[in-house]
């Protein structure tokens, strides 16, 4: 095990050609929204090059696009650490996110069809396994997958584009709580399908709005413990 918490062969080596310090943002970006990367971790470039099989140069210019992003600090004289979300920073994110996915929600009761239905009913199939199975890491996978699906459905490339800015620092908020959340956040998402299904605008608006109400409030139920 390095000091950056990543077991050995976990990460698998980037295949050259290409953009090589676009792919490394990539991997550290999903390391990090994953949880895989906590937190206040230290990020040593030579153990990261390593993991990922490329020098250091790549990695370098990797973090400092993700500090500029707000996903990494960089401090003088001690190196490179994962953000520490404040209270303020998480609850204005999921703020935001409970109006675009309100909004969604409510179009794709007005448009979705029964092909898009059926989708979402496999998606949830498909989250209660992974809670079945404790999963964590496909449960947050598949909640991904589903409100990604909802939002492919309301047909408002605007919003989808607001909904894909925020889309990894949800990932980065829920993951934490998604045990906690467990079998009740797909009994929401049975709700939001039964009022998207039933073409009911105003109840998949107010299904979804408490849906992630609820996680909100979980994340920072969860940061008091």
């Amino acid at each position: 095990m390095l000091s950056t918490g990543l077991p050995q062969g976990a990460v698998p080596k980037l295949e050259r050609p290409g953009p090589l310090r676009d792919r490394v943002y990539e991997a550290l970006l999903e390391l990090i929204t994953t949880r895989a990367l906590q937190p206040g971790q230290h990020l040593v470039e030579s153990e990261l090059a390593g993991h990922l099989g490329v020098s250091r140069q790549p990695v370098r210019e990797a973090l400092q696009r993700l500090n500029t992003e707000g996903w990494v600090d960089l401090r003088p004289a001690q190196g490179a650490f994962v953000h520490e979300p404040t209270e303020q920073e998480a609850d204005q994110l999921l703020t935001v996110r409970t109006l675009l996915e309100a909004e969604a929600a409510r179009l794709a009761a007005a448009a979705a069809g029964s092909a898009g239905i059926s989708a979402l009913e496999e998606l949830c199939s498909e989250g209660e396994r992974a809670v079945d199975a404790d999963d964590v890491d496909g449960a947050v996978a598949m909640n991904a997958r589903f409100h990604a699906k909802v939002m492919e459905l309301a047909g408002n490339a605007v919003l989808a584009e607001l909904a894909a800015q925020v889309d990894r620092r949800v990932r980065w908020y829920y993951t934490p709580v998604a045990r906690q959340r467990g079998h009740q956040s797909w009994i929401e998402h049975r709700e939001l399908i039964a009022a998207i299904s039933a073409r009911d605008e105003q109840r998949a608006t107010e299904v979804m709005r408490a849906h992630t109400e609820h996680t909100r409030r979980t994340y920072h139920a969860r940061e008091k413990a």
